[in-house]
């Protein structure tokens, strides 16, 4: 059972749909491995109910009634690496006074169990319900949850061994990669003219690709580049995937969960993320919640004027043009004969409100105060903080950590304005008192011989080495395409370094080669000069970003110059006070949020049900 590794179980590994519909149920295997994690904590089990899966990923949630209360266990679906970080960001909030379910220590002391590949946590089992859709109040509600919960996360550091998640610095990649989607939609379109929602699209194309390209410009004049030069732990995170199922009215207010997906962000991304989506289910851009869920939001977690117009121009990209339409990349002749055509209306008729409650609410930045941005720039990598134990650290040690596995190098971790002093080279071992007499004469002899010999060797090499064709490099310090064999060793030093540093080691191959044989002038050797070698001194010089494509041959020689490629490129247990929220009821705009399935971009595989689990 340690050695299976859980992974997606909705298909077969030849990509065919599993005979089992996997939505509320896991393998047996998964099952096995919950039951030997519920062993690892102290409490005793009388029963175990899957409340959701997810058989895509291979994550799942269950009600466990145990002797300590009702709880919830949970098994992540991303690698240890990753799930190590936002385990640690819901032991931080929590500290920090944060409504987020508390985790529950395993007997070692761990706040979670690395078994089957994956990271397992338990949390004593919440009791809450949806806040309202149907009125400003019940989003006000949500809003102001979710700035509590950014607040909470300022000055989070993730714990030794954890894989840094940041989508901080990335807003200017995001916005040229929706225009750059947006383009491939207008040649989708073309190339499918026969299909039913072809026309709509490209009559509208032009409209959104400009709308991104705006939006890329007005972010490169804001104050987006000093404000992500505050550094990450500075913003906090974000949780990526907040909403009325993510968070929920409890004890004391309003809970956020389902932490899994957490990453260092400008917070007001959930924000906008929020607004956006109401807006698209309520078909219309309205300015009354619009202002009101901003607020809120602002009355738990304040926002400077800087921060306020980033976020205008966020709303006034095409999120939900790009977010929807992008479906037409995986099927594209079912997608624009069938869906398109409904999901494409639906957006241009909630857009037409859109420019104008943008607009006027761009008036409302002056209500805002400037913000301080003026100090020093911090590194664009979070410096890792040093446990203030041993014990601490060895709370958060995964059980198998290789990063060398995956080409990482492990971070040199140093608080700043300090030296460091780097790890020594291990010296041989010293020789005891036994092992350092002197040998006998005998076997002194011959070790000198061999030494002798070693040298004689080496120089009878050296006499026979011919002579090397090289081809001309104008970056060579030499101009000649011959070199004498005396003289070789020197004239290879570039080459040699330069084949080091693309890490590859040189391949050795046959001189029955007819093409690669070069004669040289002066003594009429052959030398045969690796196709190989000359592939990895040309991918040496490239810029980063760029290497040389492999053929699919067993020898797996590299290309040559000229088919160079790019790649794509609280204290836990804290009572919370119960928190008395000022907003006054108000009633929807006269279009209310719908779940007609057919103005829905796709209807939802698995419906959650229960969403009050950890």
């Amino acid at each position: 059972m340690e050695q299976y590794v859980i992974k997606p179980w909705d298909t077969r590994d030849d990509g065919q749909p599993a005979p089992v519909d996997w939505d509320m149920q896991v393998p047996p295997e998964v099952d096995a491995i919950a039951e030997l994690v519920m062993k690892e904590y102290e409490m005793s089990v009388s029963s175990k109910t899957l409340i959701t899966s997810k058989p895509d990923k291979g994550g799942a949630i269950w009600r466990i009634e145990t002797d300590k209360g009702p709880r919830s266990l949970k098994v992540l679906h991303r690698t240890p690496e990753r799930s190590l970080y936002s385990v640690g960001l819901q032991e931080y909030v929590v500290r920090q006074g944060a409504r987020v379910p508390a985790l529950i220590p395993a007997r070692d002391g761990k706040l979670f169990v690395e078994k089957g590949g994956k990271l397992w946590i338990v949390t004593d089992w919440i009791a809450l319900t949806q806040a309202t859709k149907v009125d400003l109040a019940g989003a006000q509600e949500l809003c102001f949850g979710l700035g509590e919960f950014h607040r909470h996360s300022k000055g989070y550091v993730p714990p030794q061994g954890a894989k840094n998640s940041s989508r901080l610095y990335r807003w200017p990649n995001y916005y040229q990669k929706i225009a750059k989607k947006i383009g491939w939609m207008r040649e989708m379109a073309k190339a499918y003219r026969e299909t039913t929602a072809s026309n709509s699209i490209l009559s509208v194309v032009d409209k959104y690709e400009r709308q991104a390209l705006d939006a890329l410009e007005r972010l490169k004049a804001s104050a987006y580049p000093r404000m992500v030069q505050m550094g990450e732990p500075h913003w906090g995170v974000v949780h990526q995937d907040y909403g009325w199922s993510n968070g929920q009215n409890g004890p004391g207010g309003l809970w956020v969960i389902d932490l899994d997906g957490v990453a260092y962000d400008l917070p007001f991304r959930d924000l906008r993320k929020l607004i956006t989506s109401t807006m698209d289910d309520m078909g219309v851009w309205d300015l009354t919640w619009m202002r009101g869920m901003i607020e809120a939001y602002h009355r738990a977690n304040p926002l400077d004027r800087e921060s306020f117009e980033v976020l205008l121009i966020d709303l006034a990209a095409p999120n939900e043009f790009y977010k929807h339409l992008k479906e037409m990349f995986y099927d594209p002749v079912t997608f624009l004969n069938t869906e398109a055509e409904a999901i494409l209306q639906r957006i241009l008729s909630t857009d037409q409100t859109k420019d104008q409650a943008l607009a006027e609410l761009a008036k409302d930045i002056s209500q805002y105060q400037p913000g301080d941005y003026t100090q020093a720039a911090v590194p664009a990598t979070t410096v890792r903080q040093a446990p203030a134990s041993a014990s601490d650290q060895a709370n958060w040690q995964l059980a198998s950590p290789n990063p060398a596995a995956k080409g990482e190098s492990k971070p040199v971790d140093v608080e700043p304005g300090k030296l460091i002093r780097l790890p020594e080279k291990e010296s041989k071992p010293v020789r005891t008192a036994v092992a350092a007499k002197k040998p006998p004469v005998k076997e002194e002899r011959r070790v000198e011989a061999a030494r002798e010999s070693g040298k004689r060797e080496k120089e009878k090499k050296k006499e026979k080495l011919p002579d090397v064709v090289l081809f001309p490099n104008p970056e060579l310090p030499f101009a000649e395409t011959t070199t004498p064999a005396s003289r070789q060793s020197e004239r290879l030093k570039p080459i040699v370094a330069t084949v080091k540093k693309a890490g590859s080691k040189p391949v050795k191959k046959k001189a029955a080669s007819t093409g690669s044989a070069k004669t040289a002038s002066k003594t009429g050797k052959k030398t045969v000069l690796n196709k190989s070698s000359v592939a990895k001194k040309a991918s040496a010089k490239l810029p980063a970003g760029k290497a040389l494509k492999k053929t699919g041959k067993s020898n797996e020689k590299a290309k040559t110059g000229t088919q160079l490629a790019k790649r794509s490129s609280s204290p836990r247990g804290t009572q919370h006070a119960a928190v008395k929220h000022p907003y006054k009821k108000a009633a929807a705009p006269s279009r209310k949020l719908t779940s007609n399935q057919a103005k829905k971009p796709r209807a939802v595989k698995a419906k959650k049900t229960g969403r009050n689990m950890r």
